[in-house]
């Protein structure tokens, strides 16, 4: 097998406490359901790993450590502050992998949604409990910022936005007070809106009533569903036949894609049984390893609330 010329490569030897020599614990982001993630790779044939949103990099070291791989490393944050890391969105997948000549690849890990850093960092604009910026960007590449959005699209694309990626009932409402109020001048501002338009009865259950309006314009600064699409298709064909992808969701917009991309794959003849013999020439390229979605334990959760959320779907390359 010939190895990726370019490879995010981690020290192997354990430092104490578990973490690789010369790296320090993950400030950026805590990594979800490590332990599953790094199982579901063991069985892959030779090839390296992709890791298309490298974050703090715990996810990384624990597939270098344990299985001791290469790791191509990518992720559209600038903040992500680690010369082995392509500093490119996912979508980008296979360019980056033909610019590295990346040889055979056995496994990609997706670990979507927002990162610890960029929730707690109150200038990224992410946070309705924070005074930041109307920004949400999660790299350079994203052109719109949020402020673009909130302030200068018209009642009827807002609303289109919030119902679509935020699937928001009071997708309307919420838009027309946001059109009303401008300028909204930060983060805050606009959760205070958002909160104020929708019925007294509901903010009172179903947690934060901004938060599917800050995920929806997220959402649509960043064309997170878009890339998502685009960046399994090429994982996809850029496995070698036993090797793995892997994903971690946050939100049902994103495990829907998932879900669907796999059963897509998984599906082979589709020809009336009827038929004598097969003519539309289909066969299944992946097997799906999660009819359900993988949740984290209780004690991850316990440890990392942020966790709550996250689904894990997975699948296996069969067919070139």
């Amino acid at each position: 097998m010939r190895k990726a010329p370019y490879s995010a490569r981690f020290p192997l030897v354990p430092a104490p406490g578990g973490l690789a020599m010369d790296q320090t614990p993950d400030t950026y982001h805590n990594p979800v359901m490590v332990d599953e993630v790094v199982d579901l790779f063991r069985p892959i044939p030779d090839g390296a790993i992709v890791d298309a949103t490298y974050g703090g990099g715990g996810h990384s070291r624990a597939l270098s450590n344990d299985l001791g791989r290469d790791l191509i490393a990518l992720d559209r944050d600038a903040d992500v502050d680690d010369e082995a890391v392509h500093h490119r969105n996912f979508r980008d997948l296979s360019s980056v992998l033909d610019e590295v000549d990346a040889g055979e690849v056995a496994g990609v890990l997706f670990d979507l949604g927002v990162s610890s850093h960029q929730l707690d960092e109150a200038e990224r604009g992410f946070s309705y409990r924070l005074t930041g910026p109307l920004d949400m960007r999660m790299g350079p590449d994203a052109v719109v910022g949020a402020g673009t959005i909130v302030n200068e699209w018209g009642e009827a694309s807002l609303a289109r936005v919030l119902r679509q990626y935020g699937e928001e009932r009071f997708a309307e409402r919420i838009a027309k007070s946001i059109v009303c109020a401008r300028p909204i001048r930060d983060t805050i501002h606009l959760a205070d809106v958002v909160k104020e338009a929708v019925p007294a009865a509901t903010r009172r259950t179903g947690g934060h009533p901004a938060r599917r309006a800050f995920q929806a314009l997220r959402i649509a600064v960043n064309e997170e569903l878009e890339a998502l699409e685009t960046g399994l298709d090429a994982a996809i064909d850029a496995l070698v036949v036993g090797g793995r992808c892997v994903v971690i969701s946050y939100h049902s917009l994103e495990d829907r894609i998932v879900k669907q991309r796999f059963a897509m794959g998984a599906e082979g003849c589709v020809c009336p049984p009827d038929l004598p013999v097969c003519g539309c020439g289909r066969t299944a390229e992946i097997r799906i390893l999660t009819r359900r979605p993988m949740t984290p334990s209780e004690e991850e959760v316990a440890r990392n609330p942020r966790a709550r959320s996250a689904k894990l779907r997975a699948a296996e390359k069969v067919a070139a």
